[in-house]
């Protein structure tokens, strides 16, 4: 294959150095984050696609040619602040893993096994954390979750492994409600900031723990064994705080609906000013202080950011992925630790398209269903697990001239009365038989953003808060942040940012087969 590779006439990288032996070649560059050059992209803390190439020879008098079969692609966060912690080559560790289980054949399935924390005497922090993903299976395990389980429980719950939000699901799995840890396909390993940790060991500590993992087969494989799980380290060096998890954005529901064919749809979750004023005023007036946080939506996510609002006024960003990669999903450290207080809220927007799509979309388990979430990792750890919302279903079937259902409700989804065109058809096929538009879609979405939400704000071990199920309102938005600008003047970038430089390190190896040549976009 002969293709023409085209020198971009605006140089913006900077070779810094370059070291060259029998089997490596490492090359050392940076450029602007703004570099003003149409041909170039802002480097912003949302992933980026890098993609990198070679040629099996030196480069000769002919110029640049095509690199054939020597190239690849990886997403990258270039701005996530690296994490300096680093824990110690002797500290104690201890596996959660599944045992050879059987995965389905069928394109999604979530699989939920029990295990009992280690015994220690004494109260202990877990400091790092890390997928231990069965070789072979890095694009099957799609995410792991870690939730606390009801403590009066015992030992012959660790017999219990079996498919979640399964019909016959043992009921014990019904106590495990808070999440303790996340990760999701494309992230690595998690070590704590030096000043919190995840508490084990005392009486109100995890004592048995249910481990979720998401398993995603679209292409139906029959026959795949796994045994993935996680990696906990652990020490009796205590830190200053406990760690918690605060699960925010929209409960996942098929209340939560997307057109199809759209080429933008924006869904929000509210952690609400109700709930945080409640949880916060009973648990930590001084507030909560997070340093981590986790974004989390499905194939359709396009875009998501969480949002923190202070009496009505908009703050920066607490976390925000302007080019969501499904396959890529990882912690994002924060540059600066974020205090949430009472009377705060918090909005979880995510953006999606389904272009191609001729169905409805639905909140759902399965990577065909969307979802919308931010888990924060935060301290000291209060009584709050998730801080969610739902927007009201009545206003939604209104859209589509729903006049009435069937009551009392005996069915899920439940069945339309009328009209006519309705009768006896769940609230889902009736959906998916209106005939949706672009023109359409964009009203219902507009509507969708301004009707009542019922608020989740759940504490750890099933209960909940007082202000659980309330009917609120999108609360009123007084100021929007309005984010650091940059201009372009006669092809040199302004920019008014102390961080305008990124140094990107290349490092190839060549096995001993000749010089070769980098060609990187």
């Amino acid at each position: 294959m002969s293709r023409e590779l085209k020198k971009d006439f605006k140089q913006d990288y900077r070779l810094e150095y370059a070291l060259e032996n029998s089997t490596h070649t490492i090359l050392a560059f940076s450029r602007d984050l703004h570099t003003c050059d149409p041909n170039d992209k802002t480097i912003t803390e949302s992933t980026l696609r890098v993609i990198w190439a070679y040629h099996s020879d030196d480069l000769g008098e002919v110029g640049l040619d095509y690199h054939g079969s020597n190239r690849g692609g990886k997403s990258l966060r270039l701005l996530n602040p690296e994490n300096l912690n680093v824990v110690p080559e002797e500290t104690p560790y201890f596996n959660l893993t599944n045992q050879n289980v059987p995965i389905p054949y069928k394109d999604t399935t979530y699989w939920c096994q029990m295990f009992k924390m280690p015994t220690v005497h004494k109260k202990h922090h877990v400091v790092k954390v890390q997928p231990l993903i069965q070789k072979g299976h890095e694009n099957l395990v799609h995410h792991i979750l870690l939730y606390e389980c009801d403590r009066h429980l015992n030992d012959s719950v660790l017999d219990y492994g079996h498919e979640c939000y399964h019909p016959n699901m043992p009921d014990v799995f019904l106590t495990c409600e808070t999440v303790i840890f996340a990760w999701a396909i494309g992230g690595e390993g998690f070590t704590y900031p030096p000043h919190a940790g995840l508490s084990i060991g005392t009486p109100s500590d995890p004592k048995y723990v249910l481990m979720e993992i998401h398993y995603d087969n679209p292409s139906y494989l029959e026959g795949l064994i796994d045994s993935s799980g996680i990696q906990m380290f652990y020490t009796p060096h205590l830190r200053k705080y406990d760690a918690g998890v605060i699960e925010t954005g929209i409960w996942v529901s098929l209340y939560h609906m997307i057109p199809p064919g759209m080429p933008e749809f924006i869904s929000e979750g509210h952690c609400t000013l109700e709930c945080l004023e409640e949880a916060l005023n009973h648990e930590k007036p001084t507030g909560i202080h997070v340093f981590a946080v986790l974004l989390h939506t499905h194939l359709a996510g396009q875009a998501i950011k969480t949002r923190h609002f202070r009496k009505g006024e908009e703050q920066k960003l607490l976390a925000y992925d302007n080019a969501f990669d499904f396959n890529f999903q990882e912690y994002q450290l924060l540059q600066e630790e974020r205090t949430i207080l009472p009377g705060d809220n918090l909005v979880t927007e995510c953006r999606y398209t389904t272009r191609g799509r001729s169905r409805m979309t639905w909140g759902g388990l399965s990577t065909r269903d969307e979802m919308c979430l931010s888990y924060l990792l935060y301290y000291p750890k209060i009584n709050l697990a998730r801080c969610e919302s739902i927007p009201e279903i009545k206003e939604q079937l209104q859209f589509i001239g729903v006049k009435e259902i069937y009551k009392p409700m005996t069915s899920w989804p439940f069945i339309i009365k009328r009209p006519k065109k309705y009768n006896n058809l769940s609230f889902t096929d009736a959906m998916n038989t209106f005939q949706w538009t672009k023109k359409k879609g964009i009203s219902f979405n507009e509507l969708v953003l301004r009707v009542p939400m019922n608020v989740r704000c759940s504490k750890h071990e099933s209960e909940e808060w007082s202000v659980q199920g309330m009917i609120v309102s999108p609360p009123e938005v007084k100021k929007l942040y309005e984010p650091e600008s940059f201009m372009c003047v006669s092809a040199s970038c302004v920019h008014y940012s102390p961080f305008l430089h990124l140094l990107l390190l290349v490092y190839i190896s060549i096995h001993a087969i000749g010089n070769r040549w980098l060609f990187v976009h």
